[in-house]
């Protein structure tokens, strides 16, 4: 009696999972962006005087950065079921929820417009829900090959939402605002004393 092998005994392809993370250059962006705008706050506040403390407002920025690096950790799945948005498991569900949409509930993908005039993409269901299109991961236009490959739906239209010269002019100029910053800092420490 002979074996057959594996890969023999069934007709279709192994969809291997596959994660696709936000875009690093993104995440560092927004990161950083968000440290220029708020690390100079509790040293303002103590060189002015100002009626809130310093402690509470480092507390502060402690805790939206703690929020703005759990949105940014938004990772997607794909398998053979379906598509899946997820967060942390530290993430509290109240901020972002994910959502998970099985493969043979996709109906279409349908563009909209934004109000900046880009284009975003949702995933229609057959009950008539919208499921935005993660469309700022790294890997995106492998993602998209692998929704196509699952759901059917002609993508070749399909772009990104933001280009990264984009988030590249982004970063330098608030790489320009972190030594603005850092004067700002100093001034503020050289007024204290």
């Amino acid at each position: 009696m002979s074996v057959q092998p594996i890969e023999s005994l069934s007709s279709t392809p192994i969809f291997e999972p596959a994660l696709f993370r936000l875009s690093p250059l993104i995440r560092i962006t927004l990161l950083s962006l968000y440290a220029a705008l708020t690390i100079p706050l509790p040293f303002l506040s103590e060189a002015t005087s100002a009626p809130v403390s310093p402690h509470l407002m480092w507390a502060g920025i402690v805790v939206g950065a703690v929020g703005l690096y759990g949105v940014l950790s938004e990772r997607v799945i794909l398998d053979d079921r379906g598509i899946q948005v997820t967060y942390p498991n530290w993430f509290p569900k109240i901020f972002r929820k994910g959502w998970s949409l099985p493969w043979t509930e996709v109906k279409a993908l349908k563009p909209r417009s934004t109000g900046q005039g880009g284009l975003v993409y949702y995933f229609l269901s057959h009950s008539g829900e919208g499921y935005l299109l993660p469309m700022r991961v790294a890997g995106f236009a492998k993602l998209v090959r692998l929704v196509e490959a699952k759901t059917g739906i002609d993508t070749t239209d399909v772009r990104p939402l933001s280009q990264p010269w984009m988030y590249l002019i982004l970063l330098g100029c608030t790489l320009l605002l972190l030594l603005v910053d850092g004067w700002t800092i100093v001034t503020a420490i050289g007024l204290k004393n």
